[in-house]
């Protein structure tokens, strides 16, 4: 009988936990399945920005406008440059990330503030997310002399 009751709780406590976090994981699979990666960097993420931050970031994910999903994915881009990994094979293997989910482009200063207000716990170096920024929209210039026939 105790077995029964045991097993009861286990169960109400597992399904329970997955409602209580079901739009949590939606919002992180929709932002992993976009960029065709595991969920792990985008929850260590979250859980590196806060309680009160990672909430924040959530409920932007949960936004269903393009718009947010390219913002949310170069924060994403910003914490994993500036703050995991600044190496140029990092950068450039996290850009074939984002062209291959269509969400290579240059960085804005909107969405550098917006990324600075997720990461603001881990306290990012302003000068060098600027760098950064800089960086990696030289991407997206045009060589000098090159001209590309349409």
């Amino acid at each position: 009988m105790i077995w029964i009751i045991l097993a009861t709780l286990v169960v109400v406590f597992v399904v329970g936990f997955r409602v209580l976090t079901s739009g949590s994981r939606r919002a992180i699979r929709r932002l992993s399945e976009r960029l065709s990666i595991d969920v792990v960097p985008v929850e260590s993420m979250i859980d590196q920005m806060g309680k009160v931050q990672g909430e924040a970031f959530l409920q932007y994910l949960h936004r269903p406008d393009e718009s947010h999903l390219q913002n949310a994915a170069q924060a994403l881009l910003i914490w994993q440059i500036v703050i995991v990994d600044g190496s140029e094979q990092n950068l450039l293997q996290w850009h074939r990330v984002l062209q291959k989910a269509r969400l290579a482009a240059p960085i804005t200063d909107a969405q550098v503030r917006l990324a600075l207000g997720f990461l603001r716990e881990m306290e990012p170096d302003m000068q060098e997310i600027n760098a950064f920024q800089m960086r990696y929209n030289a991407f997206f210039q045009p060589e000098d002399g090159v001209h590309w026939l349409h």
